[in-house]
């Protein structure tokens, strides 16, 4: 073999092992972040590597990992498995999330995390205050616009107690369906999946848009003080249900 030839190919040889190799921090440290966005405690390659800490608007999430699939760059892809948090953190999940020209793609997502994480320093209309935590399963995400190509899953509300001026209601547990309706992402519940009498959907769409087409009817496992308040909503209907609608943008955003 020529010198040249040795030298080519140790150049080669050695590029390969720069990228397999590449440092996750240093990827890092020279990523154009968003200021608020912050990432310590970063080890680990670009291909498979952890950070202790990830800061969001102030929100923290706990113990990341990730496992990036080089071959998908191949087709023009970026693969990643993303794992989250553990048992003992407040924040957790994992799931298969890819991205390409066409957009992002999610299959088999799983997030769990307490109301205050996810409501952040927002203020809720009438000083409201919601405690408990949310279970997001994605079985199928398709990016399109302006939310969704397609989607299926659940949302389960977990231990929910609401309190503002007007009393304190605790809901309990309340399962909503996840699905795609003209490129928005719609949730449902109906008596099956609450014992707070509640049935309707609520529309996301674009601009922070939200439509709620709802009703709900007395039951013994409310609160009081929701029972009491169900007659400033309207009518009943002949079944006994009194209509919960609303078209503006999601309280808080």
């Amino acid at each position: 073999m020529s010198l040249i030839k040795k030298i080519i190919l140790g150049v080669f040889i050695y590029l390969v092992f720069l990228v397999v190799f590449i440092p996750a921090n240093w990827v890092v440290g020279i990523a154009p972040l968003p200021n608020n966005i912050k990432v310590s405690g970063v080890t680990g390659t670009l291909w498979q590597g952890s950070a202790d800490v990830v800061s969001i608007d102030r929100r923290v999430i706990e113990q990341v990992t990730w496992d990036l699939n080089p071959w998908a760059l191949f087709i023009g892809q970026v693969n990643v498995d993303v794992r989250i948090g553990s048992r003992a953190t407040a924040v957790s999940g994992q799931g298969d999330i890819s991205w390409s020209m066409s957009g992002l793609t999610a299959d088999n997502l799983r997030f769990e995390a307490p109301n205050a994480f996810l409501l952040g320093n927002a203020r809720l209309p009438f000083r409201t205050k919601i405690d408990g935590d949310v279970s997001l399963i994605v079985e199928r995400l398709e990016q399109g616009a302006p939310w969704c190509e397609q989607l299926t899953g659940k949302l389960f509300l977990n231990r929910i107690d609401v309190k503002n001026q007007f009393g304190e209601y605790p809901l309990g547990d309340i399962a909503l369906g996840l699905n795609c309706i003209d490129g928005q992402v719609q949730l449902n519940t109906d008596d099956s999946m609450n014992k707070m009498g509640i049935q309707g959907t609520a529309t996301l769409g674009d601009n922070n848009s939200i439509t709620v087409s709802a009703k709900i009817k007395p039951t013994p496992e409310q609160p009081k003080d929701l029972t009491q308040a169900l007659s400033f909503l309207g009518q009943q209907d002949s079944q006994g249900y009194y209509p919960v609608n609303y078209q503006g943008t999601i309280p808080g955003m």
